[in-house]
């Protein structure tokens, strides 16, 4: 019996030392612990914003340009996209602008339907 091993071909060591670079690439446990903090700190600010006896334009602004960085980072960070290719990161930049556009317009022919939004109905 020989007691050979498997060197492997010079594919395998390619793709061993290519994932070797993505890990070295890659935030540690640290970071992520950093980043979640920071996102705390931003989802607090929103729910003292929404407390706040300001115009609701403002609020309205303010809301959703903490809520389009909160989701930068949750796709940066937590679902890698930080690190892969610019492809996906237009296409998520795409979905996004998407649906905000989607949502102005829905929200555009809600208010100018009737003069406003619809009223609330109420019991009793």
């Amino acid at each position: 019996m020989s007691d050979q091993r498997d060197v492997g071909t010079t594919e395998d060591h390619d793709a061993v030392a290519q994932m070797e670079d993505e890990l070295a690439h890659h935030p540690g446990p640290r970071k992520y612990v950093f980043i979640g903090v920071v996102l705390f700190i931003v989802t607090a600010i929103e729910v003292a914003i929404f407390y706040l006896e300001i115009p609701d334009a403002v609020l309205i602004t303010s809301l959703i340009v903490l809520s389009i960085v909160k989701f930068t980072m949750v796709v940066a960070w937590f679902m890698h996209l930080r690190f892969d290719s610019k492809l996906f990161r237009r296409l998520f930049a795409t979905g996004l602008i998407t649906a905000f556009l989607v949502f102005g317009v829905v929200l555009t022919i809600f208010f100018l339907a009737n003069d406003g939004p619809a009223p609330l109905i109420t019991g009793g």
